[in-house]
């Protein structure tokens, strides 16, 4: 496998592209944005004008679909269109994919379609679509597992955080904020490792929880943040046992040799 094709060279995307490129892949990837794109190609990135909205609509993007493995990495905004969006979007990748030959495909799912039912969670607790978290990732999932004829690998991240999203600045000065349930948090670093494992080891046709394997409260996340970064902390919290909760279980991929490293959430990086 040589060529690796990127849908959404974003946050996640473009280190990812990056590590990929020096491992010797041959990489390519798609942005929505023409300057970002000049700055991928000043870069070394070869990249492609395309977006899913939902179907695809961008300038000479054949080329991405002319690959060994398709990395899906585009959010499925559920908060500012109808949870029939992203599905449609996929629906639209998976039938281009499909009529490409592509033979692999890892599509970055999100620890949202698990229930809040105050519990641990693991890949092989059963799903609906009557309990699920986020219906929208949900339908995607099963719409990319359903009839395929290809290797799919799907990765459930939990919160991508770390660089420049720092989870304390989001709560700054708040009142009434949750602080009491634990964290399901990924540096941005590891996210990529991940990935990249997953690729480098042959991890085909599975689904992995993406988080770090230690879950600090919330508070606590805040408190470190606000005194490392000098931003005040939440001005109030709520009282404790009032919110739903889950805890995301990593142990499946850390069962097949990964280790990340940034394990606990408290020992993240920022910058800013």
């Amino acid at each position: 496998m040589k060529k690796i094709s990127v849908i959404g060279l974003g946050w996640l995307g473009e280190p990812l592209a990056k590590q990929l490129i020096k491992k010797g892949y041959h990489v390519m990837g798609s942005t929505t944005s023409p300057e970002k794109q000049e700055r991928f190609e000043k870069q070394g990135i070869p990249s492609a004008l395309l977006s899913f909205v939902p179907y695809p609509e961008g300038v000479d993007f054949h080329p991405l679909f002319e690959t060994d493995l398709l990395i899906v990495n585009i959010p499925p905004r559920s908060r500012t269109f109808p949870e029939s969006f992203h599905p449609e979007q996929i629906k639209y990748i998976k039938a281009m994919a499909t009529q490409a030959g592509i033979k692999k495909i890892i599509y970055v799912s999100s620890t949202s379609v698990y229930p809040d039912a105050n519990q641990e969670v693991r890949e092989s607790d059963p799903l609906t679509l009557e309990n699920t978290g986020n219906k929208a990732l949900f339908n995607a999932e099963q719409l990319l597992w359903q009839d395929k004829n290809y290797d799919l690998t799907i990765i459930r991240f939990g919160g991508l955080l770390g660089v420049d999203r720092i989870p304390g600045r989001y709560f700054s000065g708040k009142e009434n904020v949750v602080g009491d349930s634990q964290v399901n948090y990924i540096h941005r670093d590891d996210a990529v490792n991940l990935i990249d494992w997953v690729i480098e080891k042959s991890l085909w046709n599975e689904t992995f929880n993406g988080v770090c394997p230690i879950h600090p409260q919330r508070r606590e996340i805040y408190e470190k943040n606000a005194l490392d970064l000098g931003m005040p902390p939440p001005s109030s919290y709520a009282a404790e046992g009032t919110s739903k909760w889950k805890v995301i279980s990593p142990q499946k991929i850390q069962d097949t040799g990964l280790a990340f490293k940034i394990p606990n959430p408290l020992d993240f990086w920022y910058v800013g």
